[in-house]
């Protein structure tokens, strides 16, 4: 069996769970997303793929996440010394595929002190590049209508959720020897 086909029978057992759960039967899930009960059945089988948009669907109208239904589980790790923080930043730098600079203004060149990681979205040699400042995009967009109260912590969690479930799949490559020549 393929990866492909693996990650489908999984998925769709996930779906059944989580139909289950709720105590709605097929046909009823088939009417709600406005789907076949043929079409549902094979999702469950994991005979068809499920795209995001219905995997959406399905979690909003069985109110769980979809990422659990993909099968994302989300390894909590906790933030409670600075010296986890900082590890964090000392593992971004050992993937391969993202790329990074740091930018540092102090005085008495700058009136403030900043200092920032930035992601160059047009550097081809680091792949998952675009894909950050794309999700910065979105997220600066997000958080700032969260904190202004012009939309709710649940539309945020929601957002929140579909996005990891969006880029679950998206794997990211270690360095196997860390080199200088790496770091640029």
């Amino acid at each position: 069996m393929s990866n492909e086909a693996t990650q489908n029978k999984q998925i769709g057992l996930r779906i059944r769970a989580a139909r289950k759960e709720k105590k709605i039967n097929q046909t009823k899930l088939a009417k709600l997303l406005g789907k076949s009960l043929r079409t549902v059945q094979k999702y469950e089988s994991g005979e068809i793929e499920v795209s995001l948009a219905v995997l959406n669907d399905i979690a909003k109208v069985l109110d769980c996440d979809s990422s659990y239904l993909i099968g994302y589980e989300m390894k909590e790790q906790e933030l409670d010394h600075f010296s986890d923080f900082i590890n964090f930043l000392f593992r971004l730098e050992q993937l391969k595929d993202i790329g990074f600079g740091i930018e540092v203004k102090r005085p008495p060149k700058y009136d403030g002190w900043e200092c920032s990681i930035t992601f160059n979205g047009k550097d081809t040699s680091h792949e998952i590049n675009q894909d950050i400042c794309l999700f910065l995009e979105d997220f600066k967009s997000m958080r700032e209508e969260y904190l202004c109260e012009m939309i709710s912590t649940e539309k945020y969690r929601k957002w929140q959720d579909q996005t990891l479930a969006y880029y679950a799949n998206l794997r990211l490559k270690q360095f196997s020897d860390l080199k200088q020549d790496d770091l640029k």
